[in-house]
């Protein structure tokens, strides 16, 4: 029994127990940052932090000068695109395209219908003009037969 309970033990180590193997990642991740990365980070710290500084204490104040400079002309120019929208916007609702469309369809539709009936009643007229010119052209013929004595 103690022999099971030691096998079971180890098993259940080599399945839930990652230690080893998350200790030799860490020591991999630790020699890999401070061997080969050195100082790099941390001099580039300085240098992010030496830049912000800078723009801090230089360009802030150019920036504000700027801003105050062209800002009001940015919304005076803004304001002027607003107006021009809300006057195209009031002269589309003058013009109401939709029910002029609506009534120009329907105007198509229209025609369209009454070009279908009278392609449709032309279309009739030659099918009875062929019929009739068919069975004249029969009595024609027959006649013609019953002259010359010849029977088929």
């Amino acid at each position: 029994m103690a022999s099971v309970t030691k096998d079971i033990g180890e098993i259940w180590s080599r399945l839930f127990d990652h230690r080893p193997f998350i200790q030799g990642e860490v020591s991999y991740f630790v020699r890999e940052f401070e061997e080969k990365r050195g100082d790099r980070e941390v001099e580039r710290l300085f240098k992010i932090l030496e830049y912000s500084t800078e723009l801090e204490q230089s360009q802030i104040d150019r920036a504000e000068q700027l801003g105050d400079c062209h800002l009001p002309s940015l919304k005076a120019n803004s304001d002027v695109a607003l107006s021009m929208c809300e006057r195209i916007i009031q002269r589309e609702d003058k013009f109401k395209f939709d029910d002029k469309l609506a009534e120009n369809r329907e105007l198509r539709k229209k025609e369209w219908k009454r070009f279908i009936n009278d392609m449709s009643d032309k279309c009739h007229k030659v099918d009875e003009t062929f019929n009739k010119k068919e069975e004249e052209l029969k009595e024609f013929y027959i006649d013609l037969e019953r002259k010359l004595h010849i029977n088929p």
